[in-house]
């Protein structure tokens, strides 16, 4: 006997048409039976599985079949997404890989853009631009951390106003203006200064105010669209799959594994294609080839819209930060309960708001750190208890909003500290590309690298290091300090803040022979001429720095999305991500200040590089990341991981969505 649901029913040669849904279904008629007999259908669900149900057959008063019903099939649409005309969303017709790919394939076209133009852009400032070095590594850094403290913004206005799918949309849109008009800007002679001559000398034409605008107008635009757009690709690629269903949430898995991967295809084409064709055909190709991609990228992007699943507008959860904040400047005057429990909490909105209604918080303990911010959840004694529920956010918070509060301060400490990190990565972008252009890049007689391709020895070992780092390092690591995961997060990204300072000393190590062969040769006052040395010395650094950022980045990610509170993971991520942003502005804030202090006599960041002390440069880094690396050893130290913390409580942790970010 088969039952497909709204179809038919066949017994012994006879086909019976069933109507209606699974849980309550109708005999329609016999289509066909060579001994036409009445039959009636009996559906009770069973006490102990509502969810299973069974299915008796009687003919003439006669029970001929009996047969468990478990769920038929699985529910055609989903309660929690819609489509793109606000209807519940069709499993089969959204969602699923079909949409993620397309949603993966604009992911590739941000990390193409950003970094087509990032890792290369300190030459295009100082050859074409006529910045100096110190100046074009901070326009570089300062780029960079505008795109990543900007996904802050984006993923306020995705969570607050506009939604993912439409922030996506329009931030794109933004960024690939922003590229098009760095097009126009390299393609116009009258938007850059003239070439230098051998007449000029040291004294090249500086460029204008107008071209300036435009070179920053154009730059920033494209900051802003890469902030926008990276703050909501991951979160709308995971919102096409049901984590209600096992397959579905077994694919949303592997959807964050091709997530990374499409971001190393979209970083290996920068640093190699796309940097060897602004080299060789020039940047008005290789940037309107970025722009193209970009443009492209948007509308396969739109061409899935009838296929995506959406998601309600959940509000940021900064506005609970900021409310809890407020709430207790208010009552700073009011004395705190000698018992917590007289505090306002979850339990008391669900009292108010009746049976049926749920909670949509795990109730937290209350913890005797930050207790300034627990006067946020003291009770009005002029209101009556039934009216609590309805209370303004802004004068009432619930003391478990509170304790989620008290979790992202207490994740500030390691968020500090792994800032200098992004400052030494920075440094793979702006002033080891100027030391390689100083160098011999032939391989052969002919073919010569860009400076900039350099950063494929940094892509290159990110890749590297994650398959090691699961393939050898976990086992290991499991056997010998017993970490379910191999190394816990503060420990990957303590791994990470010991490679970056083993990065700068190699930098240093580095310069201090690239001097003695410019030196030996008598090339310090010609900066023209290639100093004898194979630019391959400079792999360990990009090397040390991809490997520390597999470790760091990883662990970073994997800590604040596990100690941040259930519903804040993608402020969470966003947090995360302004660490890279402030990095990069320290880097220009250390080099603005180095410039200054060392003048122009013994400069150790000059124009001209064999005149300079960069080592000392890179000796500083190491030094300041030492010295950070004692402070996150004691931040490490004393910092509890939120499933410990709970569990003393004698409370299991529920289980968090999945959210991922890169």
């Amino acid at each position: 006997m088969d039952m497909i649901n709204n179809k038919i029913i066949r017994y012994n040669h006879t086909l019976i048409a069933i109507k209606g849904p699974s849980v309550l279904p109708k005999i329609y008629g016999i289509l066909s039976s060579s001994t036409p007999r009445p039959i009636s259908l009996i559906f009770p669900p069973p006490p102990s599985n509502p969810k299973q149900h069974i299915l008796t057959l009687y003919t003439e008063e006669t029970k001929i079949y009996t047969m468990a019903l478990p769920e038929l099939q699985v529910a055609k649409t989903l309660s929690d997404a819609w489509d793109y005309k606000g209807q519940p969303a069709h499993r089969a017709t959204t969602g699923g890989w079909i949409s993620a790919a397309m949603i993966l394939g604009v992911e590739a076209c941000e990390r193409l853009a950003t970094l087509g133009i990032a890792v290369n852009l300190v030459t295009y400032l100082t050859g074409t631009m006529h910045f100096g070095n110190a100046s074009s590594a901070n326009d570089v850094t300062n780029f960079l951390g505008t795109s990543f403290m900007l996904c802050l913004l984006g993923g306020f206005v995705a969570d607050t106003f506009l939604g993912r799918y439409l922030t996506i949309a329009i931030f794109a849109a933004v960024q690939a203006t922003g590229v098009t008009l760095l097009t126009i800007t390299t393609a116009i002679p009258s938007l850059k200064p003239p070439k230098c001559t051998p007449d000029s000398g040291n004294s090249c034409a500086k460029a204008t105010d107008v071209q300036l605008t435009f070179l920053y107008l154009a730059l920033y635009l494209t900051a802003l669209g890469t902030g926008g757009l990276k703050s909501s690709v991951s979160g709308f690629g995971s919102d096409q799959f049901d984590e209600s269903d096992k397959e579905e949430k077994t694919q949303m898995v592997a959807f964050f594994s091709w997530f990374f991967f499409f971001i190393s295809i979209g970083s290996l084409g920068a640093v190699t294609v796309l940097v060897y064709i602004q080299d060789n055909l020039g940047r008005r190709w290789g940037y309107g080839i970025v722009a193209c991609v970009i443009v492209t990228g948007l509308m396969i992007f739109l061409l899935g819209t009838k296929r995506y699943r959406f998601k309600k507008l959940v509000g940021s959860p900064l506005t609970q930060i900021a409310s809890v904040f407020v709430g207790a400047w208010k009552k700073r005057h009011m004395e705190l309960p000698s018992d917590p429990s007289l505090l306002f909490n979850v339990d008391d909105i669900v009292i108010n708001e009746g049976a049926d209604s749920k909670k949509s918080k795990q109730k937290l303990p209350h913890s005797k750190e930050y207790r300034f911010l627990d006067k946020a959840a003291i009770k009005d004694g002029e209101r009556s208890f039934e009216s609590l529920a309805t209370v303004d956010k802004w004068n009432l918070s619930t003391l478990t909003d509170v304790e989620e509060v008290k979790m992202v301060i207490r994740m500030l400490p390691t968020w500090a500290t792994t800032i200098l990190f992004w400052t030494v990565y920075a440094q793979m972008t702006t002033l080891s590309v100027s030391q390689a252009t100083t160098m011999n890049r032939h391989i052969g007689n002919s073919f010569q690298i860009p400076a900039a391709s350099l950063t494929v020895f940094f892509v290159g070992s990110i890749l590297l290091t994650v398959p090691i780092y699961d393939r050898i390092i976990v086992p290991i690591a499991k056997r010998y300090l017993k970490h379910p995961q191999g190394l816990s997060p503060l420990q990957r990204i303590g791994i990470g803040l010991v490679l970056s300072i083993l990065a700068m000393v190699a930098a240093a190590i580095c310069e201090i022979k690239r001097l003695r062969v410019a030196r030996s040769h008598g090339m310090v006052d010609d900066p023209s001429k290639v100093v004898p040395i194979t630019v391959f010395m400079l792999a360990p650094q990009f090397v040390l720095v991809g490997a520390g950022e597999a470790f760091t980045y990883i662990g970073q990610l994997d800590f604040f999305l596990r100690e941040c509170p259930k519903g804040m993971k993608t402020m969470s991520t966003g947090l995360f991500l302004s660490t890279l942003s402030l990095g990069f502005f320290f880097s220009s804030i250390l080099v603005t200040i180095v410039h200054k202090i060392t003048g122009d006599k013994n400069p150790w960041i000059a124009d001209n590089l064999n005149q300079g002390r960069l080592y000392n440069f890179y000796w500083l880094l190491a030094i300041l990341s030492l010295l950070n690396f004692g402070i996150f050893l004691v931040v490490a130290k004393g910092y509890v991981y939120k499933e410990r913390r709970l569990a003393e409580e004698g409370i299991e942790l529920e289980e968090d969505d999945f959210v991922g970010h890169a």
